[in-house]
């Protein structure tokens, strides 16, 4: 059965469809009999308004639009529900849409979000991304935009990023200083800036406590379809790495289901550290150590952000940046 519309409760009561939505509205002008009939008429019959329409009348459009790379991720789940949580405290509608790490699917999402007129967007880009006159059009279109996470450095406009490289250095630290001295790093494309900030956190850590850098151990591996690939060969080494630092939950988890089935003790042969903190910590054995990156307070903030943006309370010229602090949290994977 299709949803009634304001005219179809005017045809039933015998009233203008001004008069009914006026009466949905308690407008003064429209007595309260008339509004207590039309109310009633409308609960009775499960009438619900229709926002765009709404929005089209009053002028004023309340709807964000969100791209993210991928839906499933641990972190873009938790980021999403800071969203929303700090989206509605200020009435606004989200739209979501998934890239699922496709340059031409992120392209069709910005051009969708301008179609429905939001009149803001957050987005953090796909990993294959290596064009951004998409981004600069919604700029163009007088359109607020606020990268999270994943920025485009390439456009002019807010962020709100992680600290990723001190993340990095302070987990390769941890690994060093509990006695590490092999410490391979499994990254991701140099073309985001995020995988590119924990790579110089990892080779800084490094550099400080005059270790050596070994290309061999620090490899593009940011999937577990990659992981099955590359961690066997790397734990093949002779010597094999005494620790792995990887770039998120995923790869960690199951890196120390590789090694354990190849023999290695962890932590005592291998020392494994993530990033996220995800669920995913909780439910390897031995638990995992990963860095938290704080998912829904970085949601949070970009979401914040962009209201101020649009109601106007956020006046810096130019770009404001938001960063969003790390925290190792140390469990059974490491020494």
């Amino acid at each position: 059965m299709r949803q009634i519309t304001l005219k179809d409760i005017a045809k039933a009561l015998d009233l203008s469809p001004s008069t009914v939505s006026r009466a949905m509205r308690n407008h003064p002008a429209i007595s309260v009999t008339t509004r207590k009939k039309v109310q009633k008429y409308a609960a009775e019959h499960k009438y619900k308004p229709n926002p765009l329409a709404m929005q089209l009348r009053t002028n004023r459009n309340n709807t964000i639009g969100v791209i993210v790379p991928e839906i499933v991720h641990y972190f873009f789940s938790t980021a999403l529900a800071g969203i929303q949580d700090e989206a509605e405290k200020s009435n606004y509608n989200l739209l979501f849409c998934h890239s699922n790490e496709d340059y031409e699917r992120e392209v069709r999402s910005v051009t969708t979000l301008l179609d429905a007129r939001v009149c803001g967007i957050l987005a953090s880009q796909s990993k294959t991304t290596r064009e951004f006159n998409h981004f600069q059009e919604i700029i163009d279109n007088n359109v607020h935009l606020v990268f999270f996470d994943r920025i485009c450095t390439g456009i002019n406009t807010d962020k709100v990023v992680v600290d990723d490289y001190a993340g990095a250095y302070k987990a390769v630290e941890h690994l060093i200083e509990t006695g590490c001295k092999k410490i391979a790093y499994l990254g991701a494309t140099s073309l985001l800036p995020i995988a590119n900030n924990r790579r110089m956190g990892y080779e800084d850590a490094l550099r400080k406590h005059k270790l050596p850098m070994d290309p061999k151990l620090n490899i593009v591996c940011d999937t577990v379809e990659l992981a099955r690939e590359i961690i066997p060969e790397m734990l093949a080494q002779s010597p094999p790495p005494d620790a792995i630092f990887c770039i998120n939950d995923e790869v960690a988890a199951y890196c120390t289901q590789f090694a354990t089935s190849m023999g290695f003790n962890i932590p005592d042969d291998l020392s494994v550290c993530g990033f996220t903190n995800s669920y995913l910590t909780e439910v390897t054995y031995p638990k995992l150590t990963s860095v938290d990156q704080h998912g829904y307070k970085m949601g949070q903030t970009a979401a914040r952000l962009l209201i101020n943006r649009i109601e106007g309370k956020e006046t810096k010229r130019g770009v404001v940046s938001r960063l969003i602090k790390t925290e190792l949290v140390v469990k059974g994977s490491t020494r």
